[in-house]
């Protein structure tokens, strides 16, 4: 059939569609499963969650499916933290706290310390696929994870940080293009620079590595699957398309205002977490946009001064100051459940294919 690929046979799964690690609550363990009983690969995205929660999700999943599933992490990054951007940083958030009536928090004397855990857990518990962004990851944890058997698929923004994915052995890369939402994965140049669409990104890749690459970006239906595909792409990672689904943990606010939303009213901003992101436009963006000359401390340190601003403006639903991560593909989002998602793409997919054979016999 048309929707076996390279990418479907090393992962063991039916169909060509990875559900996208989408860290900070959406994936739960019952979105993930969904994917990967309806032949996808449901990832949890547990960039944010501690080692403990990570093995009680991974359990969770192996409940609910037997199929093979992924989990994906953030490769943690040097921190450089300059105090007087924090200072100018937490005077310039005060009023955000303040309205919400809770206090700033006090930044971590560490950083990046549970990756090295959260990896133990992945071995532990042999996960059958690890996927990173963020970054490269070291050999170690390669032969550690080959040896279990596990696939690692990477996530590359342009060609040469596919390059440098494909020579530490990853078995897969995903090409995410500049029309996706959430953080951007580039590692290798300044985000501005690598906001490459995904359309050129992909067949771009796909004739520089020797591994299957798997196209992420404004991807939300069976059309856009097979566009990838005809680029040359193994498989699509969709996230957007899965936020609303019924399972999702994403917020209801959150879910409600993608319904709402239209491919204009998407940005890219380092406002909440110091690291480029595809998001909603909202009045939090638009505040600190408007204060002069405020200069945002790097990921992860924004993140960590917003963190508790974002939890608090969920509970007290002010959706206009949550990071509400979307790609530009948004009018296509549909309230369904993740099943209904994964059978509605494969259907346009499979008359897309048919109106190709006709066009071809015409």
């Amino acid at each position: 059939m048309w929707y076996e690929t390279s990418l479907t046979k090393i992962l063991n799964i039916r169909l060509p569609i990875i559900q996208a690690g989408m860290a900070g609550g959406p994936t739960t363990p019952e979105l993930v499963a969904t994917v990967s009983n309806q032949g996808g690969l449901g990832t949890l995205g547990a960039g944010y969650m501690t080692p403990e929660d990570m093995r009680k999700a991974i359990h969770n999943i192996r409940l609910l499916t037997d199929q093979p599933f992924a989990v994906n992490l953030f490769i943690p990054e040097t921190v450089k933290l300059e105090e007087q951007k924090v200072l100018e940083m937490r005077h310039t958030l005060q009023p955000f706290y303040d309205e919400l009536g809770i206090e700033q928090p006090k930044l971590p004397t560490e950083w990046g310390g549970q990756f090295q855990q959260q990896m133990e857990v992945i071995i532990e518990e042999k996960v059958p696929v690890f996927s990173f962004t963020f970054g490269t990851l070291d050999h170690h944890w390669i032969e550690k994870l080959k040896v279990n058997g596990t696939i690692v698929i990477g996530t590359a923004t342009t060609v040469k940080e596919a390059k440098l994915l494909e020579e530490i052995k990853v078995d897969a890369i995903v090409a995410q293009g500049s029309e996706a939402g959430g953080h951007r994965g580039t590692f290798a140049c300044q985000a501005e620079d690598a906001m490459i669409g995904t359309m050129a990104l992909v067949p771009q890749m796909v004739d520089a590595v020797n591994v299957p690459v798997i196209a992420a970006g404004g991807i939300m239906d069976g059309r856009g699957l097979i566009a990838c595909l005809s680029l040359g792409a193994s498989g699509v990672q969709m996230g957007t398309v899965f936020l609303p689904a019924i399972e999702s943990g994403a917020n209801p606010l959150y879910k409600k205002s993608l319904m709402e939303a239209t491919e204009e009213e998407t940005t890219v901003t380092i406002k909440f977490s110091g690291k480029a992101a595809r998001g909603l436009k909202n009045a939090y963006i638009e505040r600190l946009s408007d204060v002069p000359n405020v200069q945002v401390p790097d990921y992860p340190i924004q993140n960590a001064l917003t963190q508790p601003l974002r939890k608090e403006a969920a509970n007290q639903r002010k959706g206009e100051w949550l990071s509400m991560w979307a790609g530009q593909g948004l009018r296509l989002a549909q309230s369904e459940s993740a099943e209904q998602i994964i059978q509605r793409v494969m259907g346009q997919a499979s008359q897309t294919v048919q109106k190709l054979k006709n066009i071809e016999k015409d």
